[in-house]
Parts: C-alpha cells; structure tokens; sequence
C-alpha cells in the first residue's frame, strides 16, 4: 500500500512539474514586460527584439510561443472559439479571453492573429528563444537549419486568420517551429508522450487501475459500464507495458 501510495504521489507530482521539467527552454532569454497597471520603473538594458525573434511565455502547464514581427507586434496561434461566432473585427481584435481559449480548445478552433508584445505576455514574462536549431526543434524537425529572421517573419504573416487546432498535433508550437525551420514540431507534444509512455509500461499501473475498477464495481454495481473497464484497461496496460 506504501508503494501503491508514492506511485501516486509520484504520478501527481510529474504532472504538476510538467511545465518546469520539459517546456523550458536553456536557450531562451528572459525579456521583462511591464506588468499591466504597474508603474515604470528603470531596469537593465536588454538586447532589443528583432524582427523574426521566436518567443516564450511560460504558463501555469504549458509555454506559449509566438514571433515577433516588429513594432511590438506578435504573430501567434491561439484556440479562439469567437471567430466561428461573429465576423464584428473589433470583437475580434480585443485580448483572447480564458474562457475564448478553453472553448476554442475544446472545439478545435484557432486563429493566428496579431497581439500587442504586452498582450501576448498576457502579465507573464517573456522570453526570446536563441536556439539555433538544436534546443526547440524534435521530431520531425529535429536538425532543421533556422530560417534567416525576415523569412520566419513573413511566414507568420502570410499564416494569419483561421487555423486547424489540435492540442498535442497542431498547437502553437507547431507554428512556430513551422514559420522558423519549415517543419512543424512540439517539445512540449513529444515530452507529455514520453510521460504517457513511462506509465503506461510502469507495471504498477496495472495494479492501480484494477483497485480503482474494484471500487467502481462496489459503489456502482456488477454493470457492463463498471465490469469492462475494470478488465479492459488494466488488460491493455498490461499488453502495452
């Protein structure tokens, strides 16, 4: 039962540590935005953006990209459910809300459009990512040469409007890695599959998915929605592992 507890534990902690140990990148540099409603203040000087740059925004369990197109603007893909609803640009200019995400997510549709360098950031810190092909890039992409900085620029731009929109096959990243390398390729995508990958062959899974099937069955009855699972998904575990 002790084992059975820390796989959990373990389980629980690799998800919530998602962000931290696969979606940051060694070759971005922080660059500061000013946090909205916040009072300047001076600060260091950092090297100034340029056009073609691929930028990071970490979030809360994942990181955001976009390229910079010059005169603080953004080029970025982000699920937005709003275009499907109305064709009013000045609804769709204002800031991609959380609750525009989630439902675009949901239904699988985005927009790449262009944002304000704060709007982008969306109170977050911004990073410029420096790789020269060999930190961001797997996959598909993996040893693709950059393109030079106005091609990456001018690839984003002749991208905006309506995108197809999948959370592990075509999500920001992808167009990113699309616009600089030609290829389309996730860090992010690849690294969640190898988690999925190590629990899955984690024999200790088996026994988990058979405690909580049993306590299915107990609380829910001797019914074919109980019954199958609980032999059908620790099967499979077990034949996959």
């Amino acid at each position: 039962m002790i084992n059975l507890f820390a796989f959990l534990v373990e389980k629980l902690s690799l998800l919530c540590k998602l962000k931290v140990l696969v979606f940051g990148s060694a070759h971005a540099q922080e660059r500061p935005t000013q946090p909205r409603g916040a009072s300047s203040a001076p600060s260091p000087p950092h090297p100034p953006l340029q056009r073609g740059d691929l930028l990071e925004v970490p979030r809360t369990l994942f990181t955001h990209f976009g390229v910079y197109l010059g005169d603080d603007r953004v080029a970025h893909l982000i699920p937005d459910i709003l275009p499907a609803l109305t064709d009013d640009q000045r609804r769709l200019a204002t800031v991609v809300t959380n609750g525009r995400l989630i439902i675009g997510c949901l239904c699988r549709r985005a927009t790449v459009r262009v944002d304000t360098l704060e709007d982008f950031a969306y109170g977050s810190r911004v990073l410029v990512n420096r790789a020269d092909g060999s930190g961001l890039v797997v996959g598909a992409a993996k040893g693709a040469k950059a393109l030079p900085a106005e091609e990456v620029a001018r690839r984003a731009e002749a991208l905006l409007g309506s995108f197809p929109y999948s959370l592990l096959w075509n999500n920001c990243e992808h167009f990113v890695t699309h616009c600089r390398y030609g290829r389309a390729a996730s860090r992010q995508t690849e690294q969640f599959c190898e988690c999925i990958k190590s629990a899955i062959r984690d024999r200790r899974s088996i026994l988990v998915t058979t405690i909580l099937g049993i306590i299915f069955m107990f609380f829910g009855g001797m019914a074919t929605s109980t019954t199958l699972p609980t032999i059908l998904i620790p099967f499979t575990l077990w034949m996959a592992g």
